[in-house]
C-alpha cells in the first residue's frame, strides 16, 4: 500500500531540503508525495475586511506565483527521483499554511507531514520557525517530521526517544517511529532524564510497555541524572552523533511542553537533527 506524505513548501532552500530528505528517507517505499503551497494576498486595506475573490487582480497574481513555484518544484523533482513508485502531486491553495495542511490531511488521508524548520526569511537566529512550531502543536492527527536547514540526509541509524516514563504509550502512537526504525535498520535509544534513582511502579509498567512495543527492534535504555531536560538531551545527542529525536506531543505532557514556542527558541543545539513529533490521537 502506498504511503501518502505531505510536503509543504514556501519555495525556500530549507523547504527543498526537507522535500529531498523525505524522498531519501522513503527511497525504497511506494509513496504519493503531495507538494503543497498555500498563498494569501497582501495589499488589501485591513479596515475593508474584504477577502479577495478569484478573478480579482491580487488573488490571481498570488495564485499565479504559487502555481509557477510549484511547477518549477515539480520539474526539479522529475530530474532527481529514480523510484518509479514515487508519484508527485502539486497543490496550490488560497489558505493559511496550518489550515491548508489540515485540509489536505483530511482530503487525502495523509500519513506524515515532512517540512523544513525555517520559513523563507531563513533568519539564522531562529532554529524553528513559527510556522513549524504551530504545525507541530496544532496538527493533532498526523505525525510531523521537521528537518533543520543544515540536515543533509543520511540514513538514520540512531533515534533518540526521551521520556519520563510517566505516561504510557500505545502501539499506534509509536507506529511511525517503529516504521522509520525498521526501514532504516535504526536503533532506538530511550533516554530517561531523572532526579531519582528509583522508578515508581507506574513508571516501571510504562517502561515495560515500551519494551513490548520495541521488541522486534534494536533498542536500549539510558538514564541521565540531575540535569535539565534540554541540556541533557543536547549532550546525549551530540556525544553519540544521533540522527533523529522523536517524542509524543501530548497536549499537557512533560516533554511536549519542551517544544512549546518559548522553548523552541532554545533548540539551537539541535539545529542539525530532524525532530519527529508523534501525537496521541486523543480528541482534545
Amino acid at each position: 500500500m502506498k504511503k501518502k506524505i505531505l510536503l509543504p513548501t514556501d519555495f525556500s532552500k530549507n523547504a527543498w531540503n526537507a522535500i529531498v530528505y523525505a524522498i531519501e528517507l522513503y527511497k525504497n517505499e511506494a509513496c504519493d508525495f503531495y507538494v503543497l503551497n498555500t498563498f494569501s494576498t497582501t495589499g488589501y486595506a485591513l479596515e475593508s475586511m474584504m477577502v479577495p475573490e478569484p478573478g480579482e487582480r491580487l488573488y490571481e497574481e498570488a495564485k499565479e506565483k504559487s502555481e509557477i513555484g510549484l511547477a518549477k518544484t515539480l520539474e526539479r523533482l522529475t530530474f532527481r527521483d529514480d523510484n518509479p513508485d514515487h508519484k508527485f502531486f502539486i497543490v496550490s491553495q488560497f489558505n493559511s499554511l496550518l489550515d491548508g495542511i489540515k485540509d489536505l490531511i483530511d482530503k487525502k488521508d495523509i500519513e506524515l507531514v515532512v517540512m523544513g524548520t525555517k520559513g523563507d526569511t531563513d533568519a539564522a537566529t531562529i532554529v524553528y520557525g513559527s510556522n513549524t512550531v504551530l504545525i507541530m502543536e496544532k496538527v493533532r492527527n498526523c505525525p510531523v517530521l521537521a528537518i533543520p536547514n543544515e540536515a543533509s540526509f543520511q540514513e538514520p541509524k540512531e533515534i533518540v526517544f526521551p521520556t519520563d516514563f510517566k505516561t504510557s504509550f500505545k502501539r499506534r502512537e509509536l507506529q511511525y517511529l517503529i516504521e522509520i526504525a525498521k526501514i532504516n535498520n535504526a536503533a532506538i535509544r530511550i533516554l530517561h532524564i531523572s532526579e531519582s534513582d528509583e522508578l515508581t511502579e507506574e513508571q516501571q509498567g510504562n517502561k515495560q510497555l515500551l519494551e513490548e512495543n520495541f521488541e522486534n527492534l534494536e533498542y536500549s535504555f539510558h538514564t541521565l541524572h540531575n540535569v535539565d531536560v534540554r541540556s541533557g538531551l543536547s549532550a546525549f545527542v551530540e556525544s553519540r552523533e544521533s540522527d533523529m529525536i522523536t517524542f509524543v506531543n501530548r497536549k499537557h505532557s512533560f516533554f511536549g511542553s519542551m517544544f512549546s514556542k518559548p522553548m523552541v527558541k532554545n533548540l539551537g543545539y539541535h539545529s542539525k537533527v530532524p525532530v519527529l513529533a508523534l501525537h496521541d490521537f486523543q480528541i482534545n
